[in-house]
């Protein structure tokens, strides 16, 4: 069953988090960067199966479109991802000259299916900073998607 939404990146990104979540890979998290109208980038959360805490989908998004374009600075890309990125992932979309970044569920949400997200923000002292740079998108298709993970087998971590 496709999961609809009403954004074609949005789409894309729900695709690669089913794609994870069917392989028992880690969380219902997906991820494509767009340059000029086109994906070169592509990801899915894949901390468990890659024993990694790291791997999560925008990091293997940002690594895939850099090897694409053959350089590390990806300036004029948009990012897509299911969950609103982690301090980690926001980071590491600021260092990689991501232009701006589209999120799904939020980091409550992301908190709502087991996730701790939110211990992390309050740390590093919250979002506000990033107002214009973060934008939700799609939240309704997104949270389709996390019902669909916890209603499946899944890992806690």
């Amino acid at each position: 069953m496709m999961i609809q939404a009403e954004n074609q990146y949005m789409q894309a990104a729900i695709e690669e988090a089913l794609e994870g979540i069917r392989n028992h890979e880690g969380g219902p998290f997906g991820c494509v960067i767009v340059k000029d109208g086109r994906i070169i980038g592509r990801g899915h959360n894949q901390v468990l199966r890659r024993h990694d805490a790291t791997f999560h989908g925008e990091i293997a998004a940002i690594r895939e479109a850099g090897a694409y374009l053959q350089d590390h600075d990806l300036s004029g890309s948009e990012l897509y991802t299911t969950g609103e990125p982690c301090p980690m992932c926001l980071c590491a979309c600021l260092w990689a000259n991501i232009g701006k970044v589209y999120y799904g569920c939020t980091i409550a949400d992301n908190e709502m299916i087991g996730f701790r997200d939110n211990d992390f923000n309050d740390r590093f002292g919250g979002r506000e900073r990033f107002a214009g740079y973060l934008e939700s998108v799609d939240r309704e298709a997104c949270l389709k998607l996390f019902e669909k993970y916890l209603a499946m087998d899944h890992a806690s971590y």
